[in-house]
């Protein structure tokens, strides 16, 4: 059986805030760790029925980019829903929460 694995490495400064992310795979075509401003993972955990999340992003990452990090991540959601369950009424209003998003971050930018 193949095994993949991912692994991330997250240097702190003096106070245990996200200084540089590093992350690495072993199905990645670059051999050397790759350099990221914010992660977002989430796992189910069967028995309790729930998710468990981890979220992390440097200090240096600028928040216009936190926000179209998140946009992005809701985006993969909506298709990544519509490839597990076919539920296109899920996909569509993820989608659509997208687009709204992205109109108010492109009004924030007119202010």
């Amino acid at each position: 059986m193949k095994k993949s694995t991912i692994n991330f490495t997250v240097q702190l400064d003096q106070n245990n805030i996200p200084d540089k992310i590093f992350w690495d795979a072993t199905d990645k075509p670059d051999p050397n760790m790759s350099e990221t401003k914010s992660i977002s993972i989430a796992l189910w955990d069967e028995r309790q029925k729930n998710t468990l999340r981890i979220d992390l992003w440097t200090k240096d990452m600028p928040v216009n980019e936190m926000k179209r990090f998140y946009i992005d991540c809701l985006g993969g959601l909506a298709q990544s829903m519509l490839t597990a369950t076919g539920d296109e009424v899920m996909a569509n209003e993820t989608n659509a929460l997208c687009e709204r998003l992205v109109k108010h971050i492109q009004s924030q930018k007119e202010e």
